[in-house]
């Protein structure tokens, strides 16, 4: 059966994620996890697009990506990501063949039924992996992943960091957005209580 067709439409939201070959836990190190982030600076040099939100865990990755008018589409934007991560992790490990399980995966957060909801829950599903993974107590302390920049203004950050209209929506000052933002972390955590 043929693969369904990839949504390439410009300007809009992707939450986009990938596995490691066989799920094995490749991002865990360091040097790993440090050079996807490289990888992601640099194919911010190379195309125009935005990103909202990144998140890397031991055996694979998701980012958020908002694709531009008459700019790269996800699938180039992605395919550079994928190849270059795994060309230099390769050459420096001595290792070869393949370090992606399979093709990417891409939800569209405007096709969503609540596409506002969607996405700001997203945010906090995301920077709660690594707890519910137990990589770490607290997702504000995790290194890979990019909640901080929803919090703390003008946070120092490794890559470039864009803001959705969603979220620029919650208020009109940062303070303002990031008090209505902890709502959905508050209603997070009531989930994740449930779920243990």
């Amino acid at each position: 059966m043929p693969r369904p067709a990839r949504i390439t439409t410009p300007g809009i939201t992707h939450h986009v994620f990938c596995r490691c070959i066989e799920k094995r836990a490749l991002l865990r190190t360091q040097f790993a996890s440090n050079l996807l982030v490289k990888v992601l600076a640099k194919t911010q040099e190379k195309y125009s697009f935005d990103l909202i939100a990144y998140q890397i865990m031991d055996n694979h990755f998701h980012f958020i990506i908002k694709t531009r008018e008459n700019e790269a589409s996800i699938s180039t934007i992605m395919q550079y990501i994928k190849a270059r991560f795994a060309e230099k992790y390769n050459r420096a490990r001595g290792r070869s063949g393949p370090f992606w399980n399979e093709r990417f995966g891409d939800s569209v957060i405007e096709f969503s039924d609540r596409p506002v909801v969607y996405l700001l829950w997203l945010l906090w599903y995301l920077a709660f992996n690594p707890v519910r993974k137990s990589l770490a107590s607290n997702p504000r302390s995790y290194p890979y992943g990019s909640i901080n920049n929803y919090l703390v203004e003008n946070h120092e950050s490794p890559v470039r960091i864009s803001f959705h209209d969603y979220f620029l929506a919650l208020g009109k000052t940062f303070e303002e957005r990031v008090k209505a933002f902890l709502y959905y972390e508050e209603a997070y955590r009531k989930r994740l209580a449930l779920l243990f």
